[in-house]
């Protein structure tokens, strides 16, 4: 029977656990959200709510084509302008999504012959690029340098080395400053996902890269994503002017995918403005991490301590993980749920986002409801 060996893999997902679902969420919800990746706060707010809508009304509801074709307007040339210099990048590229992004900037700068170093801990869309590419792909130990140096050390020739800036599971920050050492040493250039350190880390929110002296280096090249800090949808690659003339000649998530709707572009753009007027936000957002983590300490839970925006609860099992994060929601708060495949070691866990708009009594409640329904 067609399609028949997806029954056997259903049954095997629910024996172990494993089995997901949708849950469409309401307009509106009484929950407190500590579960999605929105950092700063500003997916509703009014100016990056309005920022949307006068691009939709001006520019339409959709892109209409590929960048090459239709699909550029003069909002994604202002967006990537404010992008570069935000982030202190000679040039970016905005994309339909930061995964997009992500398969690019690997696919494109791993031709034929070169080698790739991937961090063991990198986030799907990284390690699917690395699958795409034409290059040979060496995966590392998580946040070794020395690996990362012995891997080059292989071979001569074309190389990147692919990393997170801060990695989506437990939150910790990866040395970029030793990686880009190591990269020196070897011609290699280094590729990083500052998904999760756009908006957090660096002066005013500039992210993980100019934290580490490294914006604007002519062998870094930095993805990252507008639908998280900046409340919005899609993707952004930024670096040297020749790597973005490149991607423009050879991604294919660029040249065959449809362009960056208006609005999310006019939601990114808002919110970029307003974190420069705010830059406090960042630094918010670092305090609540802070203050999450040793709270939950404090109560006797294993949680990791953050480097950015993202604090963990190691949870017992994928089972009890599951029922620990749907007793949450029963309790009114809602929680991130990771669990294999999407942990690398393995070990389940409650994920948790350290928004910049949580009140210290939102910051009490969702610690008492952690403790209160621990497995």
């Amino acid at each position: 029977m067609a399609f028949g060996w997806i029954d056997e893999q259903a049954e095997a997902r629910r024996r172990a656990g494993l089995v997901r679902a949708l849950r469409p969420r309401p307009a509106d919800s009484s929950l407190l959200d500590l579960a999605s990746n929105d950092y700063l706060g500003l997916s509703r707010h009014p100016e990056v709510t309005e920022g949307a809508a006068e691009a939709a009304r001006r520019w339409g509801g959709g892109s209409t084509g590929s960048r090459l074709v239709t699909g550029s307007t003069e909002l994604h040339a202002e967006l990537e302008r404010a992008l570069a210099a935000f982030c202190g990048f000679e040039a970016a590229l905005v994309f339909s999504s930061g995964y997009a992004a992500n398969l690019a900037a690997v696919t494109t700068l791993a031709p034929h012959g070169s080698l790739i170093v991937s961090d063991a801990g990198n986030h799907a869309s990284l390690i699917d690029g690395c699958r795409l590419a034409r290059g040979e792909t060496q995966v590392v130990g998580h946040a070794d340098p020395e690996a990362v140096r012995k891997a080059l050390g292989t071979r001569q020739g074309a190389a990147i080395v692919v990393s997170d800036t801060v990695f989506s599971v437990d939150g910790d920050r990866a040395p970029l400053a030793e990686l880009a050492a190591a990269c020196r040493e070897y011609g290699a250039g280094l590729v990083v996902d500052d998904a999760h350190g756009l908006g957090v880390l660096g002066d005013g929110g500039r992210g993980a890269p100019y934290a580490a002296g490294l914006a604007g280096a002519g062998d870094v090249v930095v993805t990252a994503t507008l639908s998280k800090s900046l409340g919005s949808q899609g993707g952004v690659v930024l670096g040297p002017a020749k790597v973005i003339d490149h991607l423009v000649n050879a991604a294919r998530t660029f040249i065959f995918d449809t362009g960056l709707a208006p609005a999310a572009a006019g939601a990114a753009l808002a919110a970029l403005r307003l974190l420069e007027r705010e830059p406090r936000r960042a630094a918010r957002a670092r305090e609540v991490a802070a203050e999450l983590h040793a709270r939950l300490t404090a109560a006797g839970l294993e949680a990791v301590r953050p480097d950015a925006a993202v604090v963990s609860v190691r949870a017992p099992s994928p089972e009890r993980a599951v029922r620990w994060a749907a007793d949450c929601r029963s309790a009114g708060l809602a929680v991130g749920c990771f669990r294999p495949p999407s942990v690398p070691d393995g070990i389940s866990r409650l994920r948790l986002t350290a928004r910049a708009d949580l009140s210290g009594a939102e910051i009490e409640r969702a610690v008492r409801v952690i403790g209160e329904t621990r497995p």
